[in-house]
């Protein structure tokens, strides 16, 4: 039995093409740039940061043209104006590589590899060092240094193997009494110098990309908490406008029946409104069961209003907070979302006291005052002997507070106190005293 090959070798002109489209990849990474023009800490938060980068480079420029001068007419033996052009040739792009290193190399490279040529015709002295001149060699690492903080892996190596090339070729075409050491050093040293610039580039991108992670998944977590309470409060007031519903439902059936001598338009139109009425209730007990599709189920207990608050913080007091309560004793027609919500501010903010400062004392109070119900609840510190439940909250309570006042039309004042301790004041609108009617509902939810 034969066994068949395992596939045909692929086709030369796939490996050439495969070639071709790499050497174009590599040719694109040297000729443009992975980076914008942007200087490094560009959005520091300190001016002087801003301007550090500038202040390397300009340091570096002024140190190594003279010394590149002075090297190449003392040591090398060079006119001063040939030395002078090559001395700024070679150190003066080093303005460059804060916000453009790529380009910087496209001119400091050429103008090594020509003082290179140029020394050749030189005759050797006995400390020259060839090709590289020492300070040309320096000033080399700190434009590689400069490419592997800025530029990617594949440019890097480029740059890397044609300057190895560089010293290569240079070696063949010098005579023999030419000592190519330093060729050999700005090899290994290069290599050296662009790996740490390529990991601290990719330790900072990664740290970029980590705290950019963390703002996503902040703002997730915010956003959530949000939908979470608004769906929880609009599972709330389900019962509360499913009261107001039934009892227009009932008035409008009743009608005809409780008010003699209806003319026929009249019952049409009480029949219609019940009909529009018992259509909205479907409607809404459709809509919760979209909220409660996460297979929670509904509170089966009635919705909790202020005739409730003295049992809550009689609970709150056995587990070992001291609250003080004072609920004024007319208050008025409450709506019940107004209700609901006081009840529901109270209750969290207890929570929170118990949560995060256990022990400390604590004020409840509600009542009434121009048109508008006041909820405070103050803390002090809590005592030194005790520790907090919870160093770190969810961010659920303030967020649902916030939330039931604005449903309501009112407003939420929260924020520590000089002592320590922490202040929820809400102020929620309340019905003039002769109307029957409820503030209006927000109609975000």
């Amino acid at each position: 039995m034969s066994t068949s090959p395992a596939g045909p070798p692929p086709p030369a002109d796939g490996l050439l093409s495969a070639a071709r489209r790499n050497l174009r990849e590599l040719a694109h990474g040297l000729s443009h740039a992975s980076h914008p023009p942007t200087p490094p800490l560009a959005n520091a938060p300190e001016r002087w940061q801003r301007l550090l980068p500038h202040a390397l480079v300009l340091a570096l420029a002024a140190t190594f043209i003279p010394v590149t001068i002075t090297v190449l007419t003392s040591q090398y033996g060079l006119p001063g104006a040939l030395a002078g052009a090559l001395g700024v040739a070679q150190a003066a792009p080093l303005l460059m590589l804060a916000h453009r290193p790529l380009q910087a190399w496209w001119i400091i490279f050429p103008a090594d590899v020509v003082g290179a040529l140029v020394l050749l015709a030189r005759d050797p002295g006995q400390h020259d060092s060839w090709p590289w001149p020492p300070p040309v060699l320096i000033a080399y690492l700190f434009v590689l240094l400069a490419l592997g903080l800025r530029e990617t892996w594949r440019t890097a190596i480029a740059v890397w193997v044609m300057t190895a090339a560089a010293g290569v070729v240079l070696q063949i075409v010098a005579s023999s009494d030419r000592d190519a050491g330093s060729a050999l050093l700005l090899t290994i040293l290069g290599a050296v110098v662009l790996v740490i610039g390529g990991v601290v580039r990719e330790r900072g991108e990664a740290t970029r990309r980590l705290a950019e992670q963390e703002t996503i998944s902040e703002e997730e977590r915010a956003r959530r908490t949000l939908l979470e309470e608004r769906t929880r409060i609009a599972r709330e007031l389900h019962d509360v406008v499913a009261h107001h519903m039934s009892v227009i439902t009932v008035q409008a059936d009743s009608a005809p029946y409780r008010i003699a001598g209806l003319p026929e338009p009249a019952r049409e139109e009480f029949a219609s409104i019940a009909a529009a009425a018992r259509e909205s209730l479907g409607e809404m007990r459709r809509l919760l069961s979209v909220l409660r599709s996460d297979g929670s189920e509904g509170d089966r207990a009635p919705q909790p209003g202020l005739d409730r608050l003295q049992q809550l913080v009689e609970a709150t007091v056995r587990a070992g907070l001291p609250v003080k309560f004072s609920l004024a004793a007319e208050l008025g027609e409450v709506p019940q979302a107004v209700d609901l919500s006081a009840y529901r501010i109270v209750q969290e903010a207890l929570a929170n006291v118990v949560r995060h400062a256990p022990g400390a004392r604590t004020q409840v109070s509600v009542r009434a005052s121009r048109g508008h119900l006041n909820v405070l609840v103050v803390n002090g510190p809590a005592p030194e002997r005790t520790s907090p439940l919870e160093s770190a909250g969810t961010g659920h309570g303030l967020v649902g507070m916030r939330e039931r006042v604005r449903l309501t039309g009112g407003s939420l004042d929260t924020g520590p106190l000089p002592d320590g301790g922490f202040r929820v004041a809400a102020r929620m609108p309340l019905p003039p005293p002769d109307s029957p009617s409820a503030p209006p509902l927000s109609e975000d939810l």
